[in-house]
């Protein structure tokens, strides 16, 4: 029997909640260097290729600059396709909020991220096999109140790990784009910033109790 939230039968155009944690709950980002290759990843997956100039570099550049030109053009992009409108990476976990434009869009970003940190990962510990919990998995969100409501327990993840500081000083989540003090053009909190006129740090930061219809959509 498939675990929950395994199967992969995704719909156009639709919100997802994506996550999962180290095989074993081991750790997946054990320093500064690893969370910084995965979000760059995340940018190159996610931001328009810049084909002008890759291939500029493919025709003028010093070997170096075009053996990087290659490899960039060679890899895929979603940019087009997935829309990621929240994160959040701890040490032995990830939660992404995602927008999917194709029915195969999430299945294929996923492999090519999850893929290419995993090999990364292990040349740089030398070790061999899985990195991650099995799949991925992933949860339709099916509401406004759902929507809204994830993107608070995202950004409230590393509360417990901060132990007291503020929840804008953690660095590898989408919190500071929401709070307009950092500006990844790959993360887009356009959407769901467009229902609070109120700060939206007020409703992170807020006591209020999350509504029952989030729990369908947290990692078990």
């Amino acid at each position: 029997m498939s675990a929950k939230n395994t199967i992969k039968s995704y719909s156009l155009n639709s919100f997802y909640h994506l996550y999962n944690r180290g095989v074993e709950k081991r750790l997946i980002f054990l320093d500064e260097q690893d969370y910084n290759v995965f979000q760059s990843y995340l940018e190159t997956y996610l931001l328009p290729k810049e084909l002008d100039q890759l291939n500029t570099l493919l025709e003028n550049g010093n070997p170096k600059e075009k053996d990087t030109a290659r490899k960039l053009l060679r890899l895929n992009n979603f940019s087009d396709q997935i829309k990621l409108l929240a994160y959040c990476l701890m040490p032995n976990h990830f939660h992404f909020l995602i927008h999917q434009k194709e029915a195969d869009s999430i299945d294929r970003f996923s492999n090519s991220l999850f893929t290419r940190y995993s090999m990364y990962f292990n040349k740089k510990y030398k070790r061999v096999g899985p990195l991650f919990q099995d799949i991925y998995k992933a949860v339709l969100v099916q509401s406004e109140e759902q929507l809204l409501w994830l993107s608070r327990y995202i950004h409230r993840n590393p509360k417990d790990l901060l132990q007291g500081s503020p929840l804008q000083s953690y660095k590898h989540s989408s919190y500071p784009e929401y709070l307009e003090t950092r500006n990844r053009g790959w993360v887009k909190p356009e959407e769901i910033l467009s229902y609070f006129k109120s700060p939206y740090k007020d409703f992170i930061e807020g006591h209020e109790p999350e509504p029952e219809s989030l729990y369908p959509l947290l990692l078990e």
